[in-house]
């Protein structure tokens, strides 16, 4: 039984995946606060101003709620049955409450107190209910809004979702919107849409959103076709890739290609010798954006970001440094142990990334991509025109921007080299709704703006005059399009004089 369950673990249609294992990458949710992290033993969290270690999330079904206890430890929160025997003692309306700061008896001293003896969030919000001059002539919304926020000030939990396109893309937009140009995550489901992206699919990816786009692209092609990152700089970036967690099968149809050998691929001067001559840095950028790739890490998260990825360590390397610290003597030999481990091991990843760079290359030549993806802070101009040259003839692409006056340059660069229809420039609007008994209503606050697309499809260009072999059947073309009707010839002298 044993075995089988270790061949069905990596699809992530096994039931297995419904529960946390350590190493899994997750995400904390707290109303409407997320948080992605990785599932490491002894490990300490900190979120929403509370710090906790993840020891007991392992094994429990995602979407369980816990409660922080003593000690930083998480435990299942049990759920209670609301009794609705108990009638609320509300008021009618709120005009004679007063807002001066005295209407509750207990001091900040006094709720530090009952923390510091262990006493539970909820325990503490009841007393601050009881002791609360004005909560009974409150209304009864009135009176739940209270409950509601003091629930998320004193009460400690923690539910733990598995990661999404969505949950992730709502938690950058929230917290870390520069990140990803400003992208709000029904422009990301537009982008998905109109591009068509599937399993199966050859799909060109330029983005610089810290990796967000290329994890819903591969998410929404489950790990069945290939996709070519291009990247600009010393290697690509795939912090929010990482979040997803996807399994090692997800990341064999990924292939990524600099952006600026893209011009001699385009003009057939490409060749393996210009990877070699690429700096040698390019391994250190890959080291800290995705090496290993299922649990890469960034250097740009910090401890406060969005997300918490453990950085990449080399264990030979910090093996031979901790024996050499231990034992003085033999202190020089074991450095150059480690140095020439390291050496080699970071050699190898050079190999790999050229090889797996001639692999993009070879795909890119092949010109029969099956769609497009541009999302980057750079000019969408210049990248689209020369990327387009890749794409198959009746195939999507599209183009997102932050802002509209770029995108309106590259509808007018497209219109004029055509190869392309149904160009659309457009802009998603977003609204979110509260919706509860008798306040049901639109959310005061919404967001001003998320991104705009420009999208459109490839068609064959016209040839017709370039092939000799049509010479004839385009001289006749020609005829036929030239002659005119006698008596329009007639007209046209008369209405010159």
């Amino acid at each position: 039984m044993e075995g089988s369950g270790e061949q069905l673990g990596p699809q992530p249609q096994h039931p297995g995946d419904h529960r946390i294992r350590d190493g899994d990458f997750v995400v904390l949710k707290r109303e409407d606060v997320f948080k992605a992290v990785q599932v490491q033993r002894r490990k300490k969290v900190t979120f929403e101003k509370q710090w906790f270690y993840l020891d007991n999330v392992i094994g429990h079904s995602y979407g369980t709620t816990f409660e922080v206890t003593s000690g930083g430890s998480l435990q299942p929160l049990k759920k209670k049955e609301e009794t609705t025997s108990e009638t609320k003692e509300a008021g009618t309306d709120n005009r004679n409450i007063v807002d001066d700061g005295k209407s509750q008896k207990l001091t900040q001293d006094d709720i530090k107190a009952l923390k510091d003896k262990g006493i539970k969030g909820e325990e503490i919000v009841q007393q601050l209910i009881e002791n609360s001059t004005t909560f009974r002539d409150k209304t009864e919304f009135a009176q739940d809004k209270y409950i509601k926020k003091k629930k998320k000030k004193y009460e400690a939990i923690v539910t733990v979702v598995k990661p999404s396109t969505r949950i992730l893309s709502i938690m950058y937009y929230a917290r870390e919107p520069g990140k990803i140009n400003h992208m709000r995550y029904d422009t990301l489901a537009q982008m998905l849409t109109l591009g068509n992206i599937r399993a199966g699919n050859k799909m060109i990816v330029m983005e610089t959103c810290a990796g967000l786009v290329l994890g819903a692209v591969m998410e929404r092609m489950g790990g069945f076709g290939s996709i070519i990152q291009l990247y600009p700089g010393g290697g690509p970036v795939r912090a929010a890739t990482a979040c997803f967690g996807f399994p090692k099968s997800f990341l064999s149809g990924l292939y990524e290609f600099p952006l600026n050998k893209v011009d001699s691929l385009l003009n057939g001067t490409f060749s393996a010798e210009m990877l070699s001559s690429e700096p040698k840095d390019s391994a250190s950028a890959e080291e800290r954006n995705g090496m290993p790739e299922e649990k890469q890490a960034s250097e740009q998260e910090n401890e406060d970001s969005t997300a918490e990825v453990p950085e990449s360590h080399h264990p030979k390397v910090q093996d031979a440094m901790e024996v050499a610290s231990h034992e003085p003597e033999y202190k020089e030999p074991k450095e150059r142990g480690g140095k020439k481990d390291y050496i080699q091991e970071k050699q190898r990843r050079q190999e790999e990334q050229r090889r797996r760079h001639l692999e993009a290359a070879a795909l890119l030549s092949e010109r029969n991509a099956d769609g497009l993806i541009v999302a980057s802070r750079f000019h969408p101009t210049p990248l689209l025109l020369s990327l387009l040259d890749f794409v198959a003839p009746s195939r999507p692409f599209v183009v997102y921007c932050q802002y509209k006056e770029p995108l309106l340059e590259c509808y007018t660069k497209l219109r004029e080299r055509g190869g392309v229809i149904n160009l659309r420039l457009s802009e998603t609007w977003l609204r979110n709704y509260q919706v509860l008994p008798d306040r049901s209503h639109p959310k005061l606050l919404m967001s001003g703006g998320g991104g705009y697309l420009l999208s459109g499809f490839t068609v064959a260009m016209d040839t017709l005059k370039a092939d000799p072999s049509l010479k004839s059947n385009s001289s006749t073309l020609e005829l036929h399009s030239t002659e005119e009707p006698a008596a329009k010839k007639r007209k046209c002298p008369e209405s010159d004089s």
